[in-house]
């Protein structure tokens, strides 16, 4: 018999073994077809062969069918009808599939949701796939969680922490002894003299150059000493001399041996302070016993005028308001901010029954030319009228009765000579009202006009009273 399928088999089954066993079942199934024409044999063949054929598929099944349907048909008993037989031996063989395909379905199904349910709880697979659900369920977990106490932690120390600041700092700021000269009355002898300390302030070194480091202080501070010593962070003392004061704006410069400095303090901008501004004050309070206490306060204000008494005269200095505890003692002191930059140099207090926190300091952006010029030249160099002065307010009505009432100004109490007032002929009791327009009613105002509008060579023209006449007189400053 020649078989239609042979190339399908080996292309779905290229082993030979099987394929002999199959030719040889075939052969057997032949041998039998030809013994035994009966119905229930060829019932017998159709099952036997479905059953061993079932690899070959659907149309395997058909062509055999095609092939044994004469013999079939030949063994039909006459009378029986063999399209009925035909369609009873094909619903068999329909049943059988769909009950064994139905079963291996199932079975496949089977065994598939047990490897499912066994493998995927061990890979990411769910997670990867359902991330929120996780979430909701780590919320839902942290919902039903009490909330932990608050602990206190322990104080991290940074390089930027305001201890290490003023620890920094605080080495540069010194302690200023004040040693005057007094003479001894004892037994009628009063030839001997001695040293005595008449009193003490702070400074901040500020400059190592070369051999030499140079300490801002108060002039109030070093006024009058015959001798200046230096206390340092460490405990050393040395002698410091006087490089240069400026008695208006209270700021002196001293100078020591710089082998005894290990730091120094930098100037900061104080024109960028502002009122709530944290700041530290750091000075000698009351003496060297409380050397370098630190007071912590704010800017109150910046840019305020006090009127001050000096030995050069009446001042309105311009000074940064704070309420940092600043005592005697604290002066020149260095007022700095977070940063460890001086930003003012304390110089006053207000100290009244009933006040307090009226701490004044000189901002450093109004020091630090007075600095520079007093280390440069020893002094500060600025015009010169060569008079002495006094408000009018202060002066016994008596000598300016003829002057009208609302009159305000300041009245030349003496003139020296060969000064640039002399030589322009101003006379004792005249009264200057005015300079190059700007109204004078104090000596404060002609100073502060003389010495920040003004230049040593110009001419200004002042508006002088004089036997209660108003005149104009001209006036040459020295170079």
């Amino acid at each position: 018999m020649d078989y239609k399928n042979d190339n399908e088999f080996d292309k779905d089954q290229p082993n030979t073994s099987d394929l002999t066993e199959i030719t040889k079942a075939k052969e057997q199934l032949e041998e039998s077809i030809k013994i035994n024409h009966t119905e229930e044999n060829s019932y017998a063949v159709d099952a036997t062969f479905t059953v061993e054929t079932n690899d070959f598929g659907n149309r395997e099944e058909q062509e055999a069918q095609s092939e044994f349907e004469p013999a079939t048909k030949s063994t039909v008993t006459p009378g029986m009808e063999p399209t009925r037989t035909t369609n009873q031996v094909d619903q068999k063989k329909m049943k059988k599939r769909n009950v064994k395909g139905f079963a291996s379905t199932l079975a496949a199904g089977v065994i598939g949701s047990v490897l499912t349910l066994a493998i995927l709880p061990h890979t990411d697979y769910i997670k990867d796939h359902f991330p929120k659900v996780e979430s909701q369920e780590a919320i839902s977990s942290q919902q039903g969680t009490a909330v932990k106490p608050v602990v206190a932690q322990p104080t991290a120390t940074t390089s930027n922490s305001i201890a290490d600041t003023v620890e920094k700092v605080s080495k540069a700021i010194v302690g200023i002894v004040n040693y005057q000269q007094q003479q001894n009355n004892f037994y009628g002898n009063s030839s001997s003299s001695q040293s005595v300390e008449t009193g003490s302030g702070s400074g901040v070194i500020f400059q190592k150059n070369n051999n030499t480091a140079y300490i801002v202080t108060n002039n109030h501070v070093v006024e009058g000493a015959t001798k200046l010593e230096v206390s340092l962070y460490d405990g050393e003392k040395a002698t410091a001399e006087v490089v240069g004061t400026d008695a208006l704006t209270d700021l002196a410069v001293l100078k020591i041996d710089a082998k005894y400095v290990t730091a120094t303090a930098d100037f900061g901008d104080s024109s960028t302070l502002r009122p709530g501004d944290q700041v530290y004050a750091i000075g000698n309070p009351l003496g060297l016993d409380l050397s370098r206490t630190v007071t912590q306060g704010i800017v109150s204000a910046t840019n305020r005028s006090i009127a001050i008494t000096t030995s050069a005269g009446n001042w309105d200095t311009n000074v940064i308001q704070t309420d940092a505890a600043i005592n005697p003692g604290n002066s020149g002191g260095a007022l700095i901010n977070p940063q460890g930059q001086v930003i003012g140099i304390n110089s006053l207090k207000i100290s009244e029954s009933g006040v307090e926190g009226l701490g004044f300091a000189i901002p450093s952006n109004d020091l630090i030319p007075i600095v520079n010029e007093l280390i440069k030249n020893g002094k500060i160099d600025r015009p010169y009228l060569g008079v002495g002065l006094a408000d009018l307010n202060q002066v016994a009505q008596m000598y300016w009765q003829n002057l009208p009432s609302t009159t305000k100004g300041v009245m030349l109490t003496n003139i020296e000579a060969n000064s640039a007032a002399a030589n322009a002929g101003l006379q004792v009791k005249d009264i200057i009202v005015s300079m190059n327009g700007t109204e004078i009613t104090s000596s404060s105002d002609l100073r502060k006009y003389l010495y920040t509008k003004v230049n040593k060579g110009d001419e200004i023209k002042l508006g002088v009273y004089r036997d209660g006449k108003q005149i104009t007189v001209k006036v040459k400053l020295a170079d």
